[in-house]
């Protein structure tokens, strides 16, 4: 029998929810307006969350990629839109993370006239996507929907933005939508795992060093136990603190932005480093100084998903081109002889070290208010942040369990926080949603709190404020002392824009006020936010603005 006609933005919805999706995020346009009538009737089965910006939407979307390990899908109109959006392609290309992104487009018949809001999304997108398509022909929607998906969440996870020409968008077709794919994740060879196992027991200072997309609970389970089984230190790459349990013997610390010294320390004089998933960032590296380059001074093995990444800054070893899950599961239930227990008890221990820092200038400390949150945060709670100065506290302060859970970003984007921690309760709304955020950091995407507000998807922010671009002015005083440029922050009353958007908030101007109001904010049904004021003095944990004046002068 034919299939009625129906037109390419109600098909393109129809290949959505074969897919498996469920929830997408955006801000509308009448560019995909076809695309809009059809999700008038999915609500319930495929919802649109309605955004303030889009940045904000593909932050969403990306923190959902990563949270679900589906694609987090978003939806944007053209031009401004697009690039507006374009942030979070770039996040989640550098988290590896599943994501699709779906950008109105002017019509083919028009197309190369610079007309209003065109862009060649190709050549826009190409640097910082896995891949860029323009779908032109309606029949052809099927077959790229089925590869759009497939690409973001093989090999290397990563976003894929697909544009589409109104004209597409309205036309007919009779074609039937896709099915359901599946991803199959490469596995390592018998051979891959005899190697690596003798040369684990070679080695007197090993060293696991895990991150990337791609991870499920099992292969998180799995790696824990091979790790704890044979008495192995295990680091995660920069934010990927929650693919491993931290009150774990093995686990000390990550190897990211502020890495501990004792950590880089560890990389340095590790003899054997067995990489799973990451691909050997800049933060991770130390800016490529702790691992000589292409050659290690370690024996190294590296093992991912993406054949593409293997070889593509350090030449291993040992090359395994498998996906993480796969390849913990080949290795949890290895037995490796050695003697490795007092190097990994050694280098837990450097971690655990690490908690204990100076009491902070200013009346709000918070190195008390993060050991609080180490022994208060329920065992499922869900901690986002941006970037800037003040995440220190929860990417150095915070202990992650097995069944909690880190979403940052990797790309060092202001603005994650917030757009991560809605997502995060939409998907999870009887969890603790905890966003940290700088006052420079908050105000990139505060907006979005109206999202909240309208999806009822409250989580609590800490806003720490300390009137400055903290990052920026620690720089400054390092390279430039007294020369402060452009850094300081005249901010709005934070409590009351945050009651306005229905939110429960107050100020916290002392250390010993925090864990009554944080008792509030757990007990809000409308979500908190808690503005801590802290000095700008505490710009490190360890080491103060004028210190650091001090020692450049």
């Amino acid at each position: 029998m034919s299939r009625t006609p129906v037109s390419g933005g109600h098909l393109l919805v129809q290949c959505l929810q074969s897919l498996g999706a469920s929830q997408c995020f955006g801000v509308p346009g009448e560019s995909y307006l076809d695309v809009l009538d059809a999700l008038h009737d999915t609500v319930g089965a495929l919802n649109f969350l309605l955004c303030r910006n889009e940045g904000g939407a593909a932050f969403m979307a990306e923190a959902y990629g990563k949270l679900t390990g589906q694609p987090g899908i978003c939806m944007v109109t053209r031009g401004p839109g697009a690039t507006n959006a374009s942030i979070g392609v770039h996040t989640a290309m550098q988290n590896s993370t599943p994501m699709i992104l779906f950008v109105g487009q002017v019509g083919t018949d028009v197309r190369g006239r610079e007309v209003f809001q065109e862009i060649d999304y190709q050549a826009y997108f190409g640097s910082i996507a896995k891949w860029v398509v323009e779908i032109d022909e309606v029949d052809r929607i099927p077959e790229l929907m089925s590869r759009a998906w497939t690409t973001a969440l093989s090999g290397r996870p990563g976003p894929v933005v697909v544009a589409l020409p109104e004209n597409m968008l309205t036309s007919q077709t009779d074609v039937k939508p896709c099915k359901a794919v599946r991803i199959s994740e490469p596995a390592p060879s018998t051979a891959d795992i005899a190697e690596l196992a003798s040369n684990i027991k070679s080695a007197k200072k090993p060293l696991v060093l895990i991150g990337g997309g791609g991870w499920n609970a099992e292969g998180c389970i799995a790696i824990k136990h091979f790790a704890e089984n044979n008495d192995l230190p295990v680091a995660v790459a920069f934010r990927f603190h929650s693919l491993f349990d931290n009150h774990s013997d093995s686990y000390i610390g990550e190897a990211g932005v502020g890495m501990a010294p004792a950590l880089q320390a560890i990389i340095r004089v590790a003899d054997l480093i067995l990489a799973i998933g990451i691909r050997f960032g800049e933060m991770t590296t130390a800016a490529y100084t702790l691992l000589n380059v292409p050659h290690c001074q370690a024996t190294l093995i590296h093992a991912h998903a993406s054949d593409r990444e293997l070889g593509k800054i350090y030449a291993a070893d040992l090359s395994i081109h498998a996906g993480p899950n796969q390849l913990a599961a080949a290795l949890k239930d290895l037995n490796i002889p050695g003697e490795r227990q007092q190097w990994r008890d050694r280098t837990r221990q450097t971690y655990l070290d690490g908690f204990d820092a100076p009491v902070q200038p200013g009346n709000v400390d918070m190195v008390e208010i993060s050991r609080y949150l180490r022994e208060t945060l329920p065992d499922d709670a869900i901690v986002t942040n941006g970037a800037g100065n003040f995440t220190t506290w929860p990417n150095k302060f915070l202990q992650f369990g097995a069944d909690q859970r880190l979403l940052a970003p990797q790309s060092g984007a202001m603005g994650y926080g917030l757009p991560a921690a809605i997502a995060a309760k939409l998907v999870e709304p009887d969890t603790t949603v905890l966003c940290f955020a700088g006052d420079g950091d908050f105000q990139m995407n505060c907006q979005e709190l109206g999202t909240a507000m309208q999806a009822n998807a409250r989580p609590i922010v800490l806003v720490l404020n300390n009137g400055t671009y903290g990052t920026i002015r620690m720089h400054q005083e390092k390279h430039y002392p007294n020369r402060v440029s452009a850094t300081d922050l005249v901010n709005p009353d934070f409590v009351t824009l945050a009651k306005a958007y229905g939110l429960h908030a107050e100020t916290v101007n002392e250390t010993e006020a925090f864990a009554a109001a944080f008792t509030r904010a757990l007990n809000s049904e409308t979500g908190a936010l808690l503005e801590l004021i802290i000095s700008k003095e505490g710009i490190t944990p360890r080491q103060t603005l004028s210190q650091i004046r001090g020692s450049i002068s």
